[in-house]
């Protein structure tokens, strides 16, 4: 009987063990929570959202919608937990974060495949790891300094990384419904966000206590390099005093119903849960030290007596450099038999994290129980973004998001959003033949 070890209990290793005990292999998940925490997680269940509550966009026009539906089609756990989980939120997909975690915990602990334990491994060479038929170490970004530092001496190769932020969370409660107003860009019908209008004399006051704000510095010996797509609002603010307006806090699409005009800026809030008592402060991740934090979100209109469930945190994320090290089943080249899933291979997002280790999963299960499975598409979602790992870039090896431009680019030009749609077909037809080629089912 084949066994599988995985290390670490986030959406890579959960949706990675799931896809191995679907396929009859056993499986020991090691999760070293609630012994000891990363810098970034609070709770004791499985598959804890340590950032945003959003999977983003859903659709065949947005590459993370086809990441989506691939996803559905080969089974994931993660996004069966994400649609049973699922809060409002506009045209994205969200999750009350607590009921997302019980949910896959409960699927996990319950799999007679699939035992769970709960300790720390440190090392590559640790007594646990040996004899299993594959070692997956899906510890995440966030690994322990000793596990990190065992991969290091492994790969012989130095570390990369960057930095990752956190947004802050409040109580309903302790907003201001007086200024604070429902509405999603364009429909202000909906009731998916919460919206803070700024005029522009609070705007550039909120800026300028942004640019002064006292912010948590990176260690001595540590570089601080942030990923482009996660930027901490007050980096964003160090770009230009604009750079907000236009960005996470563009007034597009929005009236003020109780003055009947456009805002000059809007900070939205995001629903955390199904009874919406929490919310999420869109787009701000930050580094300021918390102190600063309560003190600048509060000139927030709405937000002056928030009370702040959540304050918002940065911490280093760890990932190797993928087309060096693995080979194309995310195994290392450098120790046959042990495989990384998740974001440490260079990935970024949940949902990517969590396909790379579904992906893994059943590729593994599939050679362990004496077949095998072809690589999907590179025209397909999950294609473009394993693509992506194992392809030498022109420059640095730079962590990505699934997002068109990892496709081969389409054969004739077109408007922007008929190219969006013509990807999204193409995909689909992809999958569906690679699906049916390669005997899948859910």
């Amino acid at each position: 009987m084949a066994k599988v070890v995985v290390v670490g209990g986030g959406l890579a290793g959960c949706d990675c063990a799931w896809q191995l005990a679907r396929a009859g292999v056993s499986v020991d998940l090691y999760e070293m929570k609630p012994h000891k925490r990363s810098e970034a997680h609070f709770e004791d269940g499985l598959a804890e959202l340590v950032c945003s509550n959003s999977f983003r966009a859903t659709g065949s026009t947005a590459a993370i919608g086809l990441l989506k539906e691939e996803m559905l089609g080969l089974g994931s756990l993660v996004m069966d937990a994400a649609f049973a989980t699922r809060v409002p939120a506009g045209g994205a997909l969200a999750v009350d974060r607590t009921l997302f975690s019980e949910y896959i915990t409960g699927k996990i602990e319950d799999h007679e495949k699939i035992t769970v334990i709960r300790k720390e491994i440190s090392s590559l060479d640790a007594g646990e790891l040996k004899g299993a038929d594959g070692v997956v170490i899906a510890a995440g970004p966030l690994a322990s300094p000793e596990l990190t530092e065992s991969l290091v001496r492994a790969v012989g190769d130095e570390r990369l990384y960057f930095y990752d932020a956190i947004a802050p969370i409040v109580s309903r409660d302790s907003i201001d419904f007086d200024k604070a107003f429902w509405g999603s860009r364009w429909k202000p019908e909906d009731d998916d966000y919460l919206n803070c209008p700024m005029d522009e004399a609070q705007y550039k006051a909120f800026v300028a206590a942004l640019l002064a704000g006292e912010k948590v510095r990176p260690r001595e010996f540590e570089k601080e390099i942030h990923f482009e797509a996660c930027l901490p609002v007050e980096a964003m603010a160090e770009r230009g005093e604009m750079t907000l307006a236009f960005g996470p806090l563009k007034p597009v699409g929005f009236v003020d119903p109780k003055t009947g005009e456009r805002p000059f800026a809007i900070v939205q809030l995001r629903t955390e849960n199904t009874d919406k008592t929490a919310f999420n402060l869109v787009g701000f991740q930050t580094k300021l030290k918390y102190p600063e934090q309560e003190r600048i979100f509060r000139m927030i209109p709405g937000l002056e007596n928030a009370e702040f469930l959540r304050l918002g945190s940065i911490h280093r994320n760890t990932y190797v450099n993928a087309p060096e090290v693995l080979d194309p089943d995310l195994q290392l080249k450098a120790r046959p038999g042990f495989y990384l899933a998740g974001q440490i291979t260079g990935v970024e997002g949940y949902l990517e994290s969590a396909a790379c280790g579904l992906w893994l999963g059943l590729s593994l299960a599939r050679r362990l129980t004496g077949g095998s499975v072809s690589r999907p598409p590179v025209e397909t979602a999950l294609g473009a973004l394993l693509g992506h790992l194992s392809t030498k870039p022109d420059k640095t090896f730079q962590p990505s998001n699934v997002n068109f431009g990892l496709m081969p680019g389409l054969e004739k030009k077109m408007k922007k959003k008929l190219r969006k749609e013509a990807y999204g077909v193409r995909a689909q037809a992809a999958f569906s033949r690679w699906l049916e080629g390669e005997g899948l089912t859910k």
